[in-house]
């Protein structure tokens, strides 16, 4: 089968990697669409996301969704034809973080396309993947598998809106308008926010902010360097912030924005180093600051929500190229101004 294995910084290649066979409680599936994500574009332009750097030949991708192609021994009620979203997380089940429902911090997570760990992870840009069974979740025969491949980011925005609380009359900023923004920007509304504030540097992701994501204003703080200073007036506007851009520069711009009592979420990868977190601020105005990695069980709701067109996913959707063109694919999913989210599609018998 062919896949798109990063190599290390800018070396990308379409390889020929082997098929096994399965054992108990595995699943084969064809990749149907697989979403490139922001760690994607980092391990291709950089080698590394945060401090995961490539150290072996790492197949990238977790935004995924397929066909079930073969059960192996012991699976029940999945069987080959089924289409299916597929969720990248596979957890021991048995660490004292699984044992207390917080899988998303498993001491042994296997994540799809993470370099976290040697060896590597490997992930789903290939045409065939094995998976375990609890990672395979049926959707219907007539599903759009380009939008069930948005479960993955949608349940990342979700588990980002569980960490933040009640949210219900709360006034909220987003920083960071990429598809991780967006679909928390829209969770954040659905969940009751009065108020939601989207910036980025680009203006095309801004609109589809506003017109589809349910943002109620945004700001260009490339174009207006000030925009948010009308926020910080009168013990500032905010009550929720959420960092999705992974840039430190938009991390420091949100303490001045956020009231008294206020809560942080950290979303996106910030660069390995120290983090501009103002601890003093942070002590005399009681902020919390707190991370959200990943997803903890919100992957099932977020495949139900698509499912049954709570959540629109479709206006992040710019286009989809062929495996075969994956490097095309991640040297224009890297520029904003132009697209939002880039999809490949990998297996033309499930697609």
């Amino acid at each position: 089968m062919l896949a798109a294995v990063c190599h290390g910084k800018k070396d990308l290649r379409i390889d020929t990697l082997a098929d096994r066979a399965l054992v108990a409680g595995e699943v084969r599936v064809a990749v149907a669409y697989g979403g490139i994500c922001g760690s994607d574009l980092h391990y291709y332009h950089r080698g590394a996301v945060g401090d995961f750097a490539v150290r072996e030949p790492l197949v990238l991708g977790h935004e995924i969704s397929g066909l079930v192609i073969e059960a192996g021994p012991q699976v029940r009620g999945l069987t080959a034809g089924m289409k299916a979203a597929l969720d990248p997380s596979r957890p021991c089940l048995a660490c004292r973080y699984c044992r207390a429902g917080r899988s998303n911090l498993c001491t042994d997570m296997w994540f799809l396309g993470s370099a976290g760990r040697m060896p590597h992870s490997q992930g789903g840009f290939a045409q065939h993947l094995i998976l375990r069974q609890d990672q395979i979740m049926p959707v219907a025969h007539d599903a759009d598998l380009q939008l069930i491949a948005m479960a993955e980011p949608l349940s990342v925005a979700l588990h980002a809106v569980h960490q933040a609380g009640p949210l219900n009359g709360r006034r909220v900023i987003v920083t960071g308008s990429g598809p991780i923004g967006l679909l928390t920007a829209r969770a954040a509304r659905n969940a009751g926010a009065i108020e939601v504030v989207c910036t980025d540097v680009e203006d095309a992701p801004l609109a589809v902010a506003t017109a589809s994501m349910g943002a109620t204003g945004t700001v260009n703080v490339r174009r207006d360097p000030e925009g948010l200073a009308r926020f910080a007036a009168d013990d500032a506007a905010f009550d929720v912030a959420f960092e999705a851009s992974g840039s430190p520069d938009a991390l420091a711009s949100l303490f001045r924005v956020l009231r008294r009592g206020g809560r942080v979420v950290q979303v996106g990868m910030l660069p390995p180093g120290t983090a501009p977190v103002p601890v003093n601020l942070l002590q005399s105005r009681e902020f919390e600051f707190i991370g959200a990695f990943r997803a903890n069980g919100e992957f099932r709701l977020a495949v139900e929500l698509i499912s049954r067109g709570a959540v629109n996913v479709a206006p992040i959707l710019s286009g989809t190229y062929p495996l075969a063109s994956a490097v095309d694919a991640l040297e224009l999913a890297g520029d904003r101004s132009r697209v939002i989210k880039l999809q490949l599609a990998l297996s033309a018998s499930a697609a």
